[in-house]
């Protein structure tokens, strides 16, 4: 697990773009949930940080895809294919990400 930043610097429904050990991550608080994907879009390779959290999941910026943020799977086109999504952790106020050892 790799410490991606502190608890406190997630608004609820904010994406924030994060480095996990080379990693794009994008993390996103909804409400006591904390959840982990990977921060490239499956169907345009953009940053998923740059979008915005509904409550259908979080939407890409570029084309609109939304991604569930427990899944990773995409529920409206362009994207077809899922994004990874990591397992969080948090403890003593800080958010840890398991993220593949590359």
């Amino acid at each position: 697990m790799i410490r991606v930043c502190a608890l406190s610097e997630l608004d609820d429904r904010k994406p924030l773009a994060v480095d996990a050990d080379g990693n794009p991550v994008v993390v996103v608080r909804d409400g006591e949930r904390v959840h982990a994907l990977q921060d490239v879009c499956s169907h345009a390779a953009v940053s998923l940080s740059e979008g915005e959290v509904t409550k259908q999941g979080i939407e890409c910026w570029l084309h609109g895809s939304r991604f569930d943020l427990v899944t990773g799977e995409p529920s409206s086109p362009p994207a077809s294919e899922p994004v990874d999504v990591y397992s969080v952790e948090v403890r003593d106020g800080d958010v840890y990400v398991a993220v593949p050892q590359t």
